[in-house]
């Protein structure tokens, strides 16, 4: 699986939280791996290339809650997503 590093930038975590609701919202179901677009210091960027990042939830009820939300849109699902951002854990691929 490779190394993982556990994501704590609180920006960072900000754009994690909505790409997750978002991917949660397109797929229907509580997303387990999520992508971003690679973030480029300097030099051109190439917008194929996408960093990979493990979802973790430590708790099977928040899961399900989260799930539960889905069907309700974007508005409740970032809601809950928000209420229980601390037991939902990101960690991204090298």
């Amino acid at each position: 699986m490779g190394d993982r590093v556990r994501i704590t930038d609180p920006e960072k975590l900000t754009l994690l939280y909505e790409r997750f609701r978002d991917v949660c919202l397109v797929e229907k179901e509580v997303w387990k791996e999520i992508f971003m677009p690679r973030e480029i210091a300097a030099g051109p960027v190439r917008t194929n290339i996408q960093d990979r990042y493990d979802v973790e939830i430590d708790d099977p009820v928040i899961e399900d809650t989260l799930d539960v939300n889905i069907p309700r849109g974007g508005a409740a699902l970032g809601a809950a997503i928000q209420e229980y951002r601390r037991h939902i854990s990101f960690f991204r691929r090298s």
